[in-house]
């Protein structure tokens, strides 16, 4: 009889995942068998639990679209070995022991914990690819980042600074503000005591890249603080709904408006992900980026953790250990 392990499982759509036990998976020819050790949550975790992500899944499914772990097979000649610490980026990580295409898995930093790592890629990934890649930001410009104390608000901080530009974080409270300072902030903003996010952010010299993940109403005001030859990232909806933005604006002023979605580029570039992984773990190792990991549950509290994304109460990631 095989391994019996733990899954968290989202049972029906809009349901709190549960914790079932099962006999672990087998590894088919091409794919790597990992003991997972940690995953994170993402709001993208939250949008699929309702099914309203753009790559859904029918119910039943496992939680959790990246994580961290040890390889337990491999298929010969892909390079990974037994005990090799590994991130991982494909659906269902929040499982004890995953089957995964050799694709999905690629080894990291011997400083790198578990817990840091399992929230490492799409937070990093997205916020390095979206500002070297799509918006080409350059040393000297200014990066407005909102949600700057999120996930991936808080590694859009610490990328652009890492990146030479001028960084403007807005967020919610002294605590999260405290955290994007800790980042690499130059300026922030308490959107809480903001009632002209727009004055605020064009008072600071306007905007070269507005990084939103977060929509609605900010995301306008931010988008009307760029300067003539702005560049908009839309990154996501935390908010609710995405921003309505005036395209006469864009046209006058030579905005690019561009969406960014990490998980698309599997299919459209995969060797673009992993080398800006590899990018992203030099920069590690050189101490230029240092991961902040919100908080870490055990996964028998993982309903707790989708609790507290969902009503914003984390400062960075919620990691699962397993």
């Amino acid at each position: 009889m095989n391994e019996v392990i733990r899954t968290a499982l989202i049972p029906t759509l809009g349901g709190e995942p549960e914790i079932t036990r099962s006999e672990a998976p087998r590894a088919a020819q091409d794919q790597v068998l990992v003991r997972m050790r940690a995953a994170a949550l993402n709001f993208a975790d939250l949008l699929k639990a309702k099914g309203q992500y753009q790559e859904p899944a029918d119910p039943p499914f496992i939680a959790g679209l990246e994580g961290a772990g040890e390889v337990l097979a491999a298929p010969s000649g892909s390079g990974l070995t037994p005990g090799m610490r590994v991130v991982v980026s494909w659906p269902g990580t929040m499982t004890e022991v995953v089957a995964v295409p050799e694709r999905a898995v690629q080894p990291f930093p011997e400083g790198m914990s578990f817990e840091q790592a399992a929230g490492f890629q799409v937070a990093y990934g997205t916020s390095h690819l979206a500002l070297a890649g799509r918006a080409g930001l350059a040393p000297g410009e200014t990066l407005v980042v909102l949600g700057a104390a999120g996930g991936v608000g808080l590694t859009a901080v610490e990328i652009g600074r890492a990146m030479g530009a001028r960084v403007i974080g807005v967020a919610r409270g002294a605590d999260r503000l405290a955290s994007v300072t800790a980042a690499g902030a130059h300026e922030v903003i308490d959107s809480t005591d903001c009632s002209d996010l727009k004055g605020a952010l064009r008072d600071l010299g306007g905007a070269d890249v507005v990084y939103d993940p977060v929509g609605e109403t900010a995301g306008e005001a931010a988008f009307r603080a760029l300067k003539p030859g702005g560049r908009f990232l839309v990154i996501g909806f935390a908010g609710g709904r995405p921003p309505s933005l005036p395209l006469n604006h864009a046209l006058v002023k030579n905005i690019a408006i561009h969406g960014f979605y990490w998980g698309g580029y599997r299919k459209l570039d995969p060797q673009a992900l992993r080398d800006s992984m590899t990018s992203l773990f030099g920069m590690f190792t050189e101490g230029r980026l240092k991961p902040h990991v919100g908080e870490v549950l055990p996964l028998d509290r993982v309903a707790e953790g989708y609790r507290m994304l969902r009503e914003r109460r984390s400062i960075g990631k919620v990691v699962i250990t397993l």
